[in-house]
């Protein structure tokens, strides 16, 4: 009798050890994307797991494949439709192949006015009248050009050192809740298809579901970085996320001192 209650002992653990490795091991899930109005297949959609920070995109017939586990949520964007976050289920890992339908939404382009510096032609005037000490700037890999770095700023390291002992400040806050989307950051580069939809896009919507936080926060974030709003308004997605990410580093460094 003992050795049949060992032996049932151990067929239960390996049968609920198998369960959690099942549950564990990415699985491969595909579906179909299209125009909810107009039925037909959209090629080029953005597909990014939020949770692994993996990316692909939808060919012409607007198939895609990704790497999940269950539970992961995935974000479907392109311009010009309503973007889409959907939960991977247990169902859709068993039958593999699913649709999703797309909204086009109505889409009101803001007047850009452009604000030039008047030049005299006199390179002693002019070079007093543009700003030397607004943007710090310095190259990443991935990208062919420079982009501002806060912590070079003048007022950038104490900013940072205030929000450490300051519990209502925003990077306090910020820092202290997102640490585990800020620790994906490295992982996002790693996927090359995150890297380009990042480096192409400057809505901040992807930077935003990354991050859990809304596109609204950014700007200030930034701020308390002390990044200009000249490289907060012209960065691309991939600029802002490494900004932020620098910021993350050097926040912990000085925590941790």
């Amino acid at each position: 009798m003992k050795y049949f209650a060992v032996f049932f002992f151990m067929l239960f653990s390996t049968i609920g050890f198998a369960q959690d490795v099942e549950t564990t091991v990415p699985q491969r899930v595909s579906g179909y994307i299209i125009n909810d109005n107009s039925k037909q297949p959209l090629s080029g959609v953005n597909v990014i797991n939020t949770n692994k920070v993996r990316g692909a995109r939808s060919d012409e017939k607007g198939y895609f494949e990704i790497d999940v586990q269950v539970n992961d949520t995935l974000h479907f964007s392109i311009l010009g439709f309503q973007s889409l976050r959907i939960r991977v289920t247990n169902d859709w890992i068993k039958n593999k192949v699913t649709r999703i339908q797309l909204t086009e939404k109505a889409i009101a382009l803001e007047e850009v006015i452009i604000a030039p510096f008047n030049l005299t032609g006199y390179l002693e005037v002019d070079s007093k009248l543009i700003p030397t000490k607004e943007n710090y700037r310095y190259s990443i890999s991935g990208l062919t050009q420079g982009y501002e770095a806060g912590e070079y700023s003048p007022n950038a390291f104490g900013k940072v050192l205030g929000s450490i002992f300051n519990p209502a400040d925003v990077l306090y806050g910020f820092f202290g809740k997102n640490g585990k989307e800020l620790r994906k950051l490295k992982e996002m580069k790693k996927d090359d298809t995150v890297r380009n939809l990042l480096e192409s896009k400057y809505d901040r919507e992807t930077v935003a579901v990354l991050l859990g936080i809304s596109k609204d926060e950014i700007p200030e974030i930034m701020h308390r970085c002390n990044y200009s709003d000249s490289f907060i308004q012209t960065a691309n997605d991939l600029q802002i996320m490494d900004a932020i990410s620098a910021c993350y580093e050097q926040y912990k460094v000085l925590k941790r001192n």
